[in-house]
């Protein structure tokens, strides 16, 4: 009874399968979704956007600021005075009114030119920015078509295992009616029905991890897609260059190295900005300011009106700040070193990682290759032995031991197909050239 229900699940998830794979979501469909839904690639656009706000000039200081302020006063105190002659006044309740109002403009002319450094460290950053979204990009890309090729990948393998799965029914098929017509013993039989269930659970999880992996793909797509489409299956390899011309691209192109040689820009900008602090600041103000007052009795003026414009310059000369900023020269000379050192230490470290990734590529290709060769040699082999098997010259256990070869070569086939791909795209990534080719 167990045996019977198996054997209906994997009809269904047969049919299930097969009705439902007709949507093929190609590369350059899910590239184009992810780059306009990917949650990682929006918040690095927007940084993109925070970055290009602060560059502007509006953000450097080079431009005066303007105020207004505007007040009124209002008092009531109980007055006595005494003049000179030795007369008095004395008033209760008196009130005293006064108003003002004034605009006002700062405007900063000399600053040992570190606003002048700051904007140009801004700008940098804004170029950081930039080539922390390619970064972004180039993972999220690197990411998006690993969990695709795996999907292809688990599809493959899927169509081998339900292969497989289809020549152990049509042999259990066989050895039942061998066994009832006395042609083969029962350990055949069970032998048969033991190689369906192994291949039936088999095939049953390989469909768990190809769900599994559209799920993750989702993710990255940046949308809950219906899991029922494909994906293709075809693998076409770029013709790379010689290990030489991939060095001087890593070294001219390569991301990492890229920032490192911003942040190295802007870190001998630091150096000047906080030099700056050495010299002295010349500043302008002006303001342009009305008052008036109403006083009472016991005032020498009743009333009083006046308005005018002031204007003035100033200059201020930190000639010793206890040593902060011979401080903060000090430690920003020692950043600059430590990104110096950092990217020699990348180039050294990605020279490393091509020569490791390019013999591995190398690898696959040439496994791929005797890979191939091992497939037709097994599919022939099965062939043969399927021959024979029919004609009762092998037994069961030879015709499985050929059934397995056949899938263990095709799988082995599909793993190293996709790992060399995945591989060039490491390649890729690592010269800079992974957004510029086509997968």
């Amino acid at each position: 009874m167990m045996k019977h229900k198996i054997y209906i699940l994997i009809l269904i998830g047969n049919l299930s399968f097969q009705v439902k794979a007709q949507q093929i979501l190609t590369k350059k469909e899910a590239l184009k979704i992810t780059l306009e839904n990917n949650y990682g690639i929006k918040i690095a656009t927007n940084n993109i956007a925070i970055a290009k706000n602060n560059k502007n000039i509006l953000n450097a200081n080079f431009l005066p600021t303007v105020s207004a302020s505007t007040g009124t006063n209002y008092r009531i105190d109980n007055q006595e005075i005494t003049r000179q002659d030795g007369s008095s006044t004395s008033v209760d309740g008196a009130v005293t009114k006064s108003y003002n109002a004034s605009v006002n403009l700062n405007y900063t002319i000399f600053d040992g030119l570190g606003r002048k450094y700051n904007y140009e460290a801004l700008k940098e950053t804004y170029n950081l920015s930039e080539l922390q979204a390619r970064e972004t990009i180039e993972n999220t890309y690197l990411q998006l078509f690993t969990l695709y090729f795996q999907i292809a990948r688990l599809s493959e393998n899927n169509n081998n295992l339900k292969e497989a799965l289809n020549i152990s029914k049509q042999r259990l098929e066989r050895a039942k009616y061998k066994h009832q017509y006395g042609q083969s013993t029962k350990l055949e039989l069970l032998n048969a029905e033991v190689d369906v269930n192994n291949d039936s659970i088999a095939f049953i999880n390989s469909k768990q991890q190809y769900l599994n992996a559209k799920r993750s793909l989702n993710i990255v797509l940046g949308q809950q897609k219906e899991i029922t489409y494909d994906v293709e299956t075809e693998v076409t390899f770029n013709k790379l260059v010689s290990f030489d011309e991939l060095l001087n691209k890593v070294k001219a192109n390569n991301v990492l190295l890229k920032k490192t040689e911003k942040n190295l820009a802007i870190s001998e900008f630091n150096i000047k900005i906080n030099k700056a602090s050495y010299l002295p600041r010349i500043g302008l103000t002006t303001s342009y300011g009305w008052n008036k007052s109403q006083n009472p009795a016991t005032s020498f003026l009743a009333q009083s009106n006046s308005n005018g414009l002031n204007a003035g310059l100033n200059l201020t000369w930190n000639i010793f700040d206890g040593g902060n900023t011979k401080t903060r020269v000090a430690n920003s000379k020692i950043a600059y070193d430590n990104q110096q050192i950092l990217l020699q230490q990348q180039n050294e470290t990605l020279e490393n990682n091509l020569k490791n990734t390019w013999s591995m590529y190398n690898n696959k290709l040439f496994v791929l290759k005797a890979q191939e060769k091992n497939v037709i040699s097994s599919q022939n082999n099965f062939d043969r032995t399927k021959e024979r098997y029919n004609l009762g010259q092998v037994t069961s256990i030879e015709f499985r031991q050929a059934q397995i070869n056949l899938i263990n070569s095709k799988t082995a086939y599909n793993n190293t197909k996709y790992d060399a791909k995945l591989i060039e795209l490491e390649l890729l990534q690592l010269t800079g050239e992974l957004l510029n080719t086509e997968i």
